[in-house]
């Protein structure tokens, strides 16, 4: 995924904010020019043509939903617990945002329109970069021996399901996102471990339910 420096962030910021209060008609080169302060040769040098824009944007969109990725870092079954949990409040704060839900129903707008490239770029600089640093965070804890699973890839869908369920599908259809994310994310977390946390991992669980 790409890195953008700050203020780079702060235009892709402003593209959003666009997008979501004009729709894609409000998103041109000097509308953004002009609410970012900058000029359209520096947007043209930094993300190139309108294209790289929307995948600029995405990316930076998909950069909120974190996994604490450290090199090096001992993984622990508190630190596992944590990482997982912070990836799935943060997704499901993404997911609800007004940002994601006007993309997303832009691109399924778009997606009979031919030539309309709106949905691949969500799926390539979106959903797969998610997809792609949360799964190693799970192969991370099956090669710590806190995970067990034979297929890292059903493993993950099982823990993207548990988050979020039918519930991006409902918001995008109008209904309000959850009160409580946090107690979404845990519940979702403690039964993925359940299902694929190794003996002493899924105990600890259990346990701390049984608590509560």
């Amino acid at each position: 995924m790409p890195e953008f420096s700050p203020r780079q962030n702060a235009v892709l910021e402003q593209a959003l904010r666009l997008l979501v209060e004009g729709g894609e008609k409000a998103l041109t080169t000097s509308g953004l020019a002009r609410a970012a302060n900058c000029s359209k040769e520096s947007l043209y040098k930094w993300f190139g043509d309108r294209e790289g824009l929307l995948a600029a944007m995405i990316a930076h969109q998909a950069s909120k939903v974190r996994t604490f990725e450290r090199s090096g870092e001992r993984l622990t079954d508190d630190l596992l617990r944590d990482h997982l949990e912070l990836f799935a409040r943060d997704l499901l704060v993404v997911l609800a945002g007004d940002v994601s839900l006007a993309l997303n129903r832009l691109a399924i707008g778009q997606a009979t329109r031919e030539g309309s490239k709106l949905g691949k770029l969500l799926l390539e600089h979106g959903r797969r970069q998610i997809d792609r640093r949360a799964m190693a965070l799970i192969d991370q804890g099956k090669r710590a021996g806190l995970l067990r699973f034979d297929n890292a890839d059903a493993a993950y869908h099982t823990l993207y399901g548990l988050i979020v369920s039918d519930l991006h599908v409902r918001m995008l259809l109008g209904e309000p996102g959850l009160k409580d994310n946090a107690r979404q994310a845990e519940r979702a977390v403690g039964s993925f471990l359940t299902l694929h946390g190794t003996q002493k991992q899924s105990a600890d669980v259990l346990g701390v339910s049984a608590g509560r």
